[in-house]
């Protein structure tokens, strides 16, 4: 480790560090890994002018933190452990262990809710027609999700993944006499928490210090894994209360 650290000050840029790590990992920026480096995971040398400088100890400290966010959903504060004990010696670094991707559960709660479901840099382009067609629904219905604004499409005009799993469930709801008027109260009860999660990331987001903004969108997929499985919880004992009545 100390030969590693002492040739850092002739290591890699952050660009350089940038393009070996984009093979693997296409969706890291230069943000990003200012953000890990403001949350303590990587601490790469600096030049007498500031400049970082990065060794091959410091890429392999990365991948291990961009795989365990990958692929198992590890928030930053579990994966920072890890390497605090990596650092101590009671573990080594390496490839974090390969399993299936899935929706981490949520240690606080019940429930398979992934802070990863709430990213929106997805590209997806469904188109009118084929939200009508996947959701097994009329075009009336749709004018209806729309106007009571339960279904929103994006700014060229075409609806994703989501769009077609919540008109899907509100299909099945009217099923049991449920009109799209009714599920205004979800929609007014989802804005309010969406409120929430803004009024405690909002700070955080407009701080000055390096990955501010990603701090916040990493703390509003968390709130907001949280929130729904807050809810799926308070649903459940609500339910359960009804019909014990």
């Amino acid at each position: 480790m100390t030969a590693v650290r002492q040739g850092a000050a002739a290591g890699m840029s952050i660009g350089t560090v940038l393009d070996r790590l984009r093979p693997d990992f296409p969706d890291v920026t230069i943000s990003k890994i200012r953000f890990l480096e403001a949350e303590g995971l990587i601490s790469p040398e600096r030049t007498p002018s500031g400049y970082r400088r990065f060794s091959a100890a410091d890429i392999e400290r990365l991948r291990y933190v961009l795989t365990a966010q990958r692929d198992q959903y590890l928030p930053l504060k579990v994966i920072k452990e890890q390497l605090e004990a990596i650092d101590k010696g009671v573990a080594t670094v390496g490839a974090v262990d390969s399993v299936p991707r899935r929706p981490r559960a949520l240690a606080v709660a019940p429930g398979e809710v992934s802070p990863e479901e709430f990213r929106t840099d997805r590209e997806v382009r469904i188109s009118r027609d084929d939200l009508i067609a996947r959701s097994d629904i009329d075009d009336r219905f749709l004018s209806e999700l729309l106007r009571g604004g339960l279904v929103v499409p994006g700014p060229a005009g075409f609806f994703d993944e989501d769009a077609v799993t919540l008109a899907r469930t509100a299909k099945s709801m009217s099923e049991f006499g449920l009109e799209v008027r009714h599920l205004r109260a979800f929609k007014l009860a989802a804005d309010r928490e969406a409120g929430l999660v803004g009024q405690i990331a909002g700070p955080v987001a407009k701080g000055r210090d390096a990955g501010a903004r990603d701090r916040a969108e990493e703390m509003v997929r968390e709130l907001a894994a949280l929130s729904l499985t807050l809810h799926t919880c308070l649903v459940k004992a609500a339910v359960r209360g009804a019909l014990d009545r």
